[in-house]
């Protein structure tokens, strides 16, 4: 079990390291790895620590590349460029508590489909990161740092692995009824192919799924693993 922990750590530490690459504002390390708070952290709190804030590192870049692919929903803001908008959202939550005016202060799967929503003329980005950043916080009880006295549900955080695949379906599927994608993502044509996009969410996919099944290990529980079309998919309960 400390072989896969370590091999977890290992992953998601390469994956913090990309996504520092692509923003100039990576979400803050953890400065007190060695510090007394870590004594009452299990192998399995560390890699619940490393999986929550390698995925919000990977929100916080997908926004910041939806605003500039996007960049009419970013002129819907009064923010100056993509990364001031990202770093005001994500630096500034224990203020705003991801609730946004903006948006109704609608959360998790409720904002994902205001993000996807014909009606809805504001800023289609917001509500989807916020959405998703705040759906993969309740499937770990809201926490943002985990210790021996907590305790995380495996089935949650693998419904959640399943969401954020129907979430990353819709952003390369949903249209408007002119045929518009309602946010551009991924780019294959004649002089470009930029994957991106689906290399993101790929990595919050795996981490969040190797999580899951690691912690249904430890406690001997089964998954349920649900098949369904992307295309028909709902979202699962979290």
């Amino acid at each position: 079990m400390r072989l896969l922990c370590s091999v977890f750590l290992s992953i998601l530490l390469s994956a913090c390291a990309s996504n520092n690459t692509v923003s100039k504002h990576p979400v803050p390390q953890r400065t007190d790895s060695s510090s007394i708070s870590q004594l009452a952290k299990s192998d399995f709190d560390r890699m619940a620590d490393m999986e929550l804030r390698s995925n919000t590192a990977s929100l916080r870049t997908l926004m910041i590349k939806l605003y500039k692919r996007n960049p009419r929903e970013l002129a819907k803001n009064d923010k100056a460029s993509a990364e001031h908008m990202a770093k005001w959202v994500f630096e500034n939550a224990q203020q705003h508590q991801w609730q946004f005016s903006a948006i109704d202060n609608k959360q998790d799967t409720t904002a994902i489909f205001l993000a996807f929503d014909a009606d809805y003329q504001g800023d289609r980005v917001l509500p989807f990161i916020v959405g998703l950043q705040t759906m993969i916080a309740k499937a770990h009880n809201n926490n943002t740092e985990f210790y021996m006295t907590d305790s995380l549900d495996p089935q949650k955080i693998y419904n959640v692995a399943r969401n954020i695949e129907i979430t990353a379906w819709k952003l390369s599927n949903s249209r408007d009824e002119n045929g518009n994608l309602y946010l551009l993502t991924n780019e294959i044509n004649v002089t470009d192919r930029n994957l991106s996009f689906e290399r993101e969410f790929g990595k919050m996919i795996g981490r969040t799924d190797f999580y899951a099944i690691a912690l249904a290990e430890k406690s001997q529980r089964l998954l349920s693993r649900i098949v369904q079309g992307l295309a028909t998919a709902v979202f699962l309960p979290f």
